[in-house]
This record gives structure tokens, sequence and C-alpha cells, in this order.
């Protein structure tokens, strides 16, 4: 993502303000409420329940820009609003988490049981996502003949990295996933059409252009969900339902986001 991402994307927020603001209110604000509402009606077991939150607080995933883009719709609010969500992640990812999880149904003494700090995950958000952000984007301003050349590589090295963490993850929790995948598998796709329509009919509501609609269905509902297992094993011990449940979403916001940038691509805004 960040090899995408040069610095005037960031000042195209001033020519998408309404879009930025909606996108960002759906991704931070209403998608964990929306999460807890699919938490309440479906009652998984608690590290599930704890799970879905934590995907709620993730930003959106690296895959977002490519399924934009296939699907047809604006690419640059895509990429603006993915370098904002990136950068608020650091600070909002934690906050979210911190505030929302409390509120899963008998997860108190589960949450006592982990030592979360605030400022030890900043830091590894920071470490993840901004400081590879601010990176990739001094090196396109830099070294643009350089990242041009690469770029494909590190994108295909990127997708392996990214399922080698989801192989890792679901390897190393086998028996919860012969118990607990078929009840795993309704709720992420509950939660996932949650965060697409979400996504999508709120930005119908502020009568913003269809393909601002379809872009900020994808930046709401594919999550980062590598960055959720890395969080999942620094500080909830590898729990394994958190562990499942990212893992699967990671791997179904791919299907679902793929499948519905496929049925956009020959359906013209």
């Amino acid at each position: 993502v960040a090899l995408d991402v040069r610095l005037n994307d960031f000042r195209q927020v001033f020519k998408f303000p309404k879009a930025i603001g909606v996108g960002l209110a759906a991704q931070y604000l209403l998608f964990p409420v929306l999460t807890l509402c699919v938490v309440l009606a479906f009652r998984p077991p608690v590290s599930i329940g704890l799970g879905m939150v934590l995907i709620a607080a993730c930003p959106s995933g690296n895959m977002t820009n490519f399924l934009v883009h296939f699907a047809k719709a604006n690419i640059a609010l895509s990429l603006t609003l993915n370098a904002m969500i990136l950068l608020a992640a650091s600070v909002l990812t934690p906050l979210i988490f911190g505030f929302w999880g409390k509120y899963i149904p008998e997860s108190a003494e589960i949450r006592q049981t982990f030592q979360i700090s605030f400022l030890k995950m900043t830091a590894i958000i920071l470490e993840l996502i901004v400081v590879p952000l601010a990176l990739g984007m001094w090196l396109n301003n830099r070294l643009p003949t350089l990242v041009e050349k690469h770029r494909k590589t590190v994108q295909r090295i990127a997708v392996v990295l990214f399922f080698a963490i989801l192989v890792l993850a679901i390897a190393g929790n086998m028996e919860i996933v012969r118990n607990h995948l078929g009840h795993v598998f309704g709720l992420v796709a509950a939660q996932n059409f949650a965060a697409l329509g979400l996504g999508y009919f709120l930005a119908k509501l502020f009568r913003l252009p269809e393909n601002d609609c379809r872009a900020l269905a994808f930046e709401t509902g594919v999550h980062n969900t590598a960055l959720g297992l890395i969080l999942i094993f620094n500080f909830f011990g590898g729990l394994g339902g958190m562990a499942l449940i990212a893992a699967w979403y990671g791997i179904w916001d791919l299907v679902s986001g793929y499948a519905l940038a496929a049925f956009w691509r020959n359906r013209t805004a």
C-alpha cells in the first residue's frame, strides 16, 4: 500500500471532504457499533466476540485499492481515504478496542487476564503501518523509477506474507478451527456483509456519487486482519477464538470483496 501512496493523496482530502468524513465515520465510529450489534444478536463465545471487535477496530486492508480499481470505482478517493484511515489507526485502533471490548457480554474475566498497554499497542501499529507508509511515500518521491521497477515484486511478497500469517494462525489453533469454523463462518459473513452495506448505503444517504459509494463499501468492508493477528499474538496470547475470527475474516473479505468488485465492474456508474 505504501508504494501506491503519494503526498498528493493527502492533499486530495480537500477534493473529497464529504466522502472522507463519511468514510472515517463508517470505519471507526459506526462499524464497531454495528459489530457489537452482531455479537449481541448471535452471542458467540467471548473470545470470538472480542476478535470481532478487534477486526472492527483495525484499519481497512491492503487489498482495498486493488478491489476499488478492479470495480472501476473512485480509485483516487480510495487511495486518499486508505491513507487517512491507516494514519488514524495508530491512535484509534487501541482506543476503539479498549472502549467497545468491555461491552462484550461476560468478557470482564477474560479481559482481566490481558495486559494491554495503549502505548505498546500504538507503538506496534506505528511500526507496522505508519513507518512503512512514510518510507513508501519517501521512496515514491525520491526514487520513483526504482519503485516502479520493483512494485510488482513487493506486492507479490506482501501477498505471500499475508497468507503465511493466516496459515500460521489457523495451524496454531486447529482444534478451535475444527470445533468452531462452522459457527465462525456465519458470524464473519454477517459482520462483513454489514460492513460492506454500511459503507455503501451511508455514502448513498449523504448523496455521494455512485463510484464514491462503491469505494467506501470496500474501505469499510475489507480490513487489515494481518495487523489484527499480530496484535492478538502480542497482547492476547494468541487467544484461539480471536485468532480464528481474524484469520477467517482475512480470507472471507477477499472472497466477498472480489465477488462484489466483479459484479460492479461491468455495471458502470
